[in-house]
């Protein structure tokens, strides 16, 4: 008969101790450090602290997903890239790199209306949060009517500082609508603050037609001149590739009601 032995967990050295100190800490573990002299070695709190930043992770991972504001998208390994004619593939995919996150610089994503800017932007907020970044995507209208509703400063300030914080913030359909100079103020307030994190814009409008975006400001040259500044511009031309899935959509339609009229023709035969 042999006996099952047990092997004692191998001792921290000194330095992963200091090192597993560190992390409870920054884990704000108050109880363990405050008796680190009685847990300290003790085999069990290596795992503890594991287990603690991993559930950390995931709730802030959660949460960061939920403030994105995403819902449903399509993910750019899907993207089709030869449908538009003109497209600089290795610049959008360089934009995945987040190298401008690090340098604070902005992305403007320029061209017509179905060439895929909104799926260019909303895979950019969906990696930066799932690298670890604050990110959060909303449309030029939900940003600017939001935030010219708030009836009194205090609650303005709270607004902008909600759209401020975001390590990036993604601002799709700027030039879908005309804005009034109140609007255009508050964009401009909005990238002000922004000056040192990215944020990326989807434009249907070349920069020297936003005059006829927000018409009668004043503030659109300085508003420009800010978004541009360590700014990544990308260019799509092409035709809409949702008007080209409608029309294949409705060909498929067309196809099986025919194939359908067909069969119950062939049927009363």
């Amino acid at each position: 008969m042999t006996t099952a032995t047990t092997t004692s967990p191998t001792p921290l050295s000194p330095a992963d101790l200091e090192a597993l100190r560190d992390r409870a800490a920054k884990l704000k573990l108050n109880g363990v450090l405050a008796h680190w002299d009685e847990y300290g070695a003790a085999p069990w709190l290596k795992l503890v602290v594991e287990h603690e930043e991993e559930e950390r992770a995931r709730r802030s991972l959660e949460r960061r997903i939920r403030n994105a504001k995403l819902g449903r998208f399509k993910l750019l390994a899907d993207f089709d890239w030869a449908w538009p004619k003109k497209i600089d593939r290795e610049a959008i995919e360089e934009l995945f790199n987040f190298a401008f996150l690090g340098e604070g610089g902005n992305v403007v994503v320029v061209g017509p209306n179905g060439v895929g800017k909104t799926t260019i932007s909303q895979n950019l907020v969906h990696q930066a949060v799932l690298r670890g970044h604050t990110a959060r995507l909303v449309t030029a209208s939900e940003m600017l009517n939001e935030l010219a509703q708030q009836d009194s400063p205090t609650a303005l300030a709270r607004r902008l500082h909600r759209y401020s914080q975001p390590h990036l913030l993604a601002v799709d359909e700027v030039g879908y609508l005309s804005y009034d100079t109140r609007h255009a103020d508050l964009l401009f307030e909005v990238v002000s603050r922004r000056q040192q994190k990215s944020t990326v814009i989807t434009t249907n409008r070349p920069f020297k037609e936003w005059n006829e975006v927000f018409p009668n400001a004043s503030c659109v040259v300085a508003l420009v001149d800010r978004l541009i500044h360590k700014a990544e511009v990308v260019e799509i031309e092409g035709d809409s590739y949702r008007l080209k899935e409608a029309k294949e959509r409705e060909a498929r339609r067309t196809s099986e009601r025919a194939s359908r009229r067909a069969a119950k023709t062939t049927t009363k035969r």
